[in-house]
């Protein structure tokens, strides 16, 4: 990932991510209800989730769209992150 832009807001996300962790873990310690913390946890997830895919259309921007050609080696290694990725 070498756009600076892609990079600063995925870095932005993550530690709004930690954030929320932090925020559960004081849940936890203060004894909230199970369903908030899940529900919490819930968001973290999907969080993530949303990091992946921004890490995911930098990389595939980056081999598709930055190059005047894409050989082969390169879509399969686009093909296998993005399957890696959906297990």
């Amino acid at each position: 990932m070498s756009g600076q832009e892609d990079k600063k807001k995925i870095v932005n996300r993550l530690k709004t991510i930690k954030g929320h962790i932090q925020g559960i873990e004081n849940m936890i310690e203060a004894d909230k209800g199970c369903d908030e913390i899940l529900i919490q946890i819930a968001a973290v997830k999907q969080s993530i989730h949303k990091v992946g895919l921004a890490v995911m259309e930098s990389h595939a921007s980056q081999c598709l769209i930055d190059t005047d050609n894409m050989d082969k080696d390169k879509l399969e290694e686009l093909i296998k992150m993005i399957f890696n990725y959906s297990k």
